[in-house]
């Protein structure tokens, strides 16, 4: 039996779920070869609670993700109590997985916060990390980081392939100009980001009620 493709999570609030979030996880599927996961976060450490409730959310992920093989959905981090700390998913993972890769995919922005994270030298210990990057544009870390990450760095999606973790990698994505935050705004005005969303969350009125709701409660 051969090894396993890598399993790769990007997780986010997908408060809703856009077209920006599932182009740079389809992109980095393609990349690396992996099965990709997104994973909706509970209680997020470092920013606001989201307006969807969980069940909201897990609804608008399923309906964008309909229709296709390459991504799918985890819930892990909603069906566990409290905040959602990375590390403590990874290592989850890791105990179910064994030895297959795992990636964390996440944006330069943030990777070049990664020192403010829970337990984040331990990251490498359970994961690769697979830094979502704009064509041509370097990203820049601290010096902390640097340190840390430079003997890991490897240009070839091949090179994560056999080794469980410990690796980071530089993922050239096509950026999508897409805020959630306007996206929320445009709602609540009563307007229509249809070229903004996956065609499915229009199909169920519901799925866009909380954010419609917003406008007529303000």
């Amino acid at each position: 039996m051969g090894q396993p493709r890598p399993l790769a999570l990007f997780g986010g609030t997908f408060d809703p779920v856009h077209l920006g979030h599932l182009s740079v996880a389809w992109e980095a599927s393609e990349l690396l070869d992996a099965e990709v996961r997104l994973m909706p976060a509970s209680v997020p450490p470092h920013r606001p609670a989201p307006l969807a409730t969980p069940v909201q959310r897990v609804a608008m992920l399923q309906a964008a993700l309909e229709r296709q093989s390459r991504l799918s959905l985890d819930t892990r981090e909603l069906d566990r109590s409290g905040a959602s700390y990375t590390y403590d998913t990874l290592r989850e993972l890791r105990a179910e997985q064994g030895t297959r890769p795992l990636v964390l995919l996440i944006g330069a922005d943030a990777f070049a916060g990664l020192p403010s994270w829970h337990r984040w030298r331990e990251l490498f210990d359970v994961a690769h990390i697979g830094v979502l990057s704009r064509p041509g544009v370097e990203a820049r870390v601290p010096e902390a980081l640097e340190r840390e990450v430079a003997p890991r760095r490897v240009s070839e999606p091949s090179a994560l392939h056999g080794v469980p973790a410990g690796k980071v990698i530089e993922l050239a994505v096509t950026p999508l100009e897409i805020s959630a935050t306007r996206i929320r705004e445009l709602l609540a005005e009563g307007r229509d980001p249809r070229y903004l969303l996956p065609c499915g969350l229009f199909d169920d009125p519901a799925l866009l009620a909380p954010y419609r709701a917003a406008g007529q409660s303000s």
